[in-house]
């Protein structure tokens, strides 16, 4: 695959986890991700692959489970109230540490909502929806390259960790189209799966678990399980910044939300404001330490999301009241606009401004 080519963002993902050596697929129709299984129901069989239309969100979830044992590299996808149905195999796959992909292009909730874009997911991909002390990697891709780039990453780092993955999206990305570069697939050197089930002839059979009834199994489990998420923590957080080092406001957003807050942020600067942009890149691992560093000085922080206000939390936890941290968001509404960002930050800092007049 060369050059650039132009592809809707549902199908990029089917695609790229293609190229990524995913050769099984199970899923169930929910708008708006349905071009990822349509997708996949006509590639899989060109390469060999296997695709299953379950006859449920729960059934797709546990046939992934099935296939992650056997050492394959599995995904499922789906839109939150689907996602919402996965989540007791999501942790049950997170349990018997089994690498997976998982993609929700979320819509509005609670309940069936709508079906226009959203970002109230946020704390059931990042706390761990299913029960239990466990954690996803989460991915946010603000564009059509890293719906290719982060795919791909996202297997690599599950078969790494042993753990699944999550690519958190929304219905704008999933639906929309532009042109980017399907980058090749490089494999990295991870580490060879001897922990699946492939048949046990001339080996001691393996056994891969969740339940745990020993004095004392499932606390020592769970503390290897904390020190993985620390790991993760470490060394895998991702994020990207715009125009922070002078910044007097400091505008914190994720996926399409950030495209747009950079938008407004751009034409800010050509103002004269010292505004910048955060964006976490890994919801999990949460960008905290980069956004302490950047706190204090009397900057002002400002989260933009579609919801009633979610990463916000993680935003204060991570200021920890080093400096003022605002919020403005759009809950299953209309999207938030570059022109209502630019007025959030306008009227922050003016307000600033006037509070350092009188001051002084």
């Amino acid at each position: 695959m060369a050059g650039k080519l132009f592809m809707k963002g549902n199908e990029v993902i089917a695609e790229a986890a293609i190229q990524a050596g995913c050769r099984f697929y199970a899923g169930y129709p929910i708008t708006p991700q349905n071009e990822i299984p349509e997708y996949m129901s006509k590639r899989m069989g060109e390469v060999g692959g296997v695709f299953i239309q379950a006859e449920s969100e729960l059934a797709a979830i546990n046939m992934v489970y099935g296939a992650a044992a056997c050492g394959e590299r599995a995904m499922t996808s789906s839109s939150s109230p689907g996602i919402s149905l996965k989540q007791e195999g999501i942790s049950y796959l997170a349990g018997s540490e089994l690498p997976a992909v998982i993609v929700n292009m979320e819509r509005g909730g609670p309940g069936l909502g709508n079906i226009s874009a959203s970002q109230a997911d946020y704390f059931q991909a990042v706390k761990g929806g299913g029960h239990g002390d466990y954690k996803l990697l989460v991915y946010a891709p603000y564009n059509l390259q890293e719906l290719w780039d982060l795919t791909m990453l996202s297997f690599d780092k599950a078969d790494e960790y042993r753990n699944p993955a999550m690519i958190l999206a929304d219905g704008i990305l999933g639906q929309m189209m532009e042109p980017f570069f399907p980058t090749p697939y490089v494999k990295p050197v991870l580490p060879e799966k001897k922990w699946a089930l492939t048949g046990c002839k001339g080996r001691t059979p393996n056994v891969l678990k969740s339940l745990y009834l020993g004095e004392g199994e499932l606390e020592y489990r769970n503390n290897l399980l904390q020190e993985k998420y620390r790991k993760m923590k470490k060394n895998d957080v991702r994020f990207e910044t715009t125009e922070v080092d002078d910044a007097e406001l400091i505008v914190v957003a994720f996926g399409i939300a950030a495209r747009i807050s950079l938008s407004a942020v751009r034409k800010l600067r050509q103002e004269g404001l010292k505004v910048g942009l955060f964006r976490p890149i890994t919801l999990f691992p949460f960008p905290e330490e980069q956004l302490h560093d950047l706190a204090g000085r009397g900057r002002k922080f400002l989260t933009v999301e579609f919801n009633a206000g979610q990463m916000v939390e993680d935003v204060r936890l991570s200021v920890n009241g080093k400096s003022k941290v605002h919020f403005y968001g759009r809950p299953g509404g209309p999207i938030v606009t570059p022109e209502e960002v630019q007025e959030q930050i306008q009227s922050l800092l003016t307000r600033h401004y006037s509070t350092s007049h009188s001051r002084s």
